[in-house]
């Protein structure tokens, strides 16, 4: 049972909301239901569509445009769990405690659409409860600290169904929900296309910035160089003074240094202080190193090795350890660290992976790419072009970044303060947030109940 103490704890907006405003439990207002609806077709049943977990976890709003999953459902599951518009959808569990309750709202009729399983339904039970401010309400993060603070598991955490019915919820009369509804979806709507331009803008400079640099490392920085084809496939010409290697004719393999981190002696230390890497970067920090400097680690086996979701090579620096999922790598002869990664990271070794459940690039395979590389004094002058553009770049990523969490920040805010009455909307603010000379038919006929 949820006490007033706890209450006050996980909901301390309950002892402030506004004169008018009810705090209730949130299955005073509507119908909390837990799927069983599975994905599988049985002979037998009757064929439906299903709402399933990441069609909600991915979209704020549930329409017809969604590819919904081909399946099966029993009599008794299509009367129970056939999705309405108003209907609220959650995650009710999540592979991280504080990832849980994200909410969805049907925005349309869905016939044949059922919800689907490890998802909670809720429905409004009152004429006098909006679906939409319901779906805002749980898209709180701090409304949702609640639920956070009851989800149990190790490996998955989920929400029982009373966690959800007992949750605690803001209700302002009708009226005012459907204004603070319609202006959240007008201000969210404006806040999240700046955040797609945002976005937009950060990938456009970093494909700039990958251009720069593939460039550099490929053609080197004189831009009149003679050049000279070879038979190599991703390498159709190359600077005239260049030369053709393989990755182990210039650089070091240090793999047989990686050992499991439960076999290593780690002596009487207890404090975590050192850089742990896996195959995309530090993925956690060790009591212990068994690298002290500068090495160039590349990704050994994982889907980004084809998607390239994430740099595929890196440098390490200092001391750390790594696991069996990296390549570990250092120049010979004096070669130049940053040439080298920046080289690396802009190659496609595709045509080197092997195995299509889990991508692999051995490191037989890796030796035996072929790289066009410069003398060293050719690339410590690419690396120094590179540190230069990227001393021109760093600032504007940062700028964009920063207005990208700025952003983030204020809408979080934002429904915060609209969802727990710290704001209040009125039909003007509607007005101007949805750029109407009047109210919308939908909400004057709204506030005259």
């Amino acid at each position: 049972m949820t006490t007033a103490e706890e209450t006050k704890q996980l909901a301390p907006w309950t002892d402030e909301v506004p004169s008018g405003w009810k705090v209730t439990r949130l299955d005073a207002a509507a119908d909390v239901l837990f799927s069983n609806v599975d994905k599988h077709t049985i002979e037998g049943e009757t064929p439906m569509r299903l709402c399933n977990y990441v069609d909600v976890y991915k979209n704020e709003r549930i329409t017809s445009a969604l590819d919904f999953m081909e399946a099966s459902a029993d009599a008794r599951e299509i009367q129970k769990f056939q999705i309405r518009r108003d209907d609220i959808l959650a995650t009710k569990d999540s592979e991280e405690w504080d990832d849980i309750a994200i909410p969805s709202l049907v925005a349309e009729d869905l016939p044949g659409v059922l919800c689907g399983y490890h998802l909670a339904m809720m429905r409004p039970r009152l004429a006098s409860v909006s679906g939409s401010y319901l779906a805002w309400l749980h898209a709180s993060k701090s409304f949702r600290a609640q639920y956070e603070a009851k989800a149990v598991g190790v490996t998955r955490f989920g929400l029982s169904q009373y966690a959800f019915r007992a949750a605690r919820i803001p209700l302002p009369p009708f009226p005012e929900q459907k204004r603070i509804a319609a202006y959240l979806d007008a201000s969210c709507a404006a806040i999240d296309a700046a955040l797609s331009a945002k976005r937009r803008q950060l990938e456009t400079l970093d494909e700039l910035r990958k251009a720069t640099v593939k460039r550099a490392v490929s053609m080197g920085l004189n831009a009149s160089v003679k050049t000279k084809r070879t038979d190599v496939e991703w390498i159709p010409e190359m600077p005239q003074h260049w030369r053709l290697v393989r990755v182990k004719d210039v650089m070091e393999f240090f793999n047989t240094v990686r050992v499991p981190l439960s076999a290593a002696d780690r002596g009487v230390m207890t404090e975590k202080t050192y850089d742990y890497y896996g195959a995309s970067g530090v993925i956690d920090k060790v009591e212990d190193y068994h690298f002290d400097g500068t090495y160039i680690l590349i990704a050994e086996d994982g889907a980004n090795l084809l998607t390239r979701s994430k740099p595929l090579a890196f440098l390490a620096t200092g001391k750390f350890w790594v696991n069996n999922h990296a390549h570990i790598l250092k120049p010979r002869w004096g070669g130049d660290d940053t040439f080298f990664v920046n080289l690396l990271e802009s190659q496609d070794f595709s045509l080197f992976v092997t195995g299509a459940a889990q991508p692999k690039l051995t490191m037989e395979n890796l030796g035996r790419f072929k790289l066009a590389v410069p003398r060293v004094a050719g690339q410590k002058e690419i690396a120094a072009f590179i540190r230069d553009k990227d001393a021109e770049f760093r600032p504007l990523f940062t700028q964009i970044e920063r207005q990208i969490e700025s952003l983030e920040g204020y809408r979080k805010s934002l429904i915060h303060e609209c969802v727990t009455g710290q704001r209040r909307i009125t039909e003007a603010d509607v007005r101007r947030a949805c750029g109407c000379p009047s109210v919308p038919a939908s909400l004057h006929s709204a506030s005259q109940s």
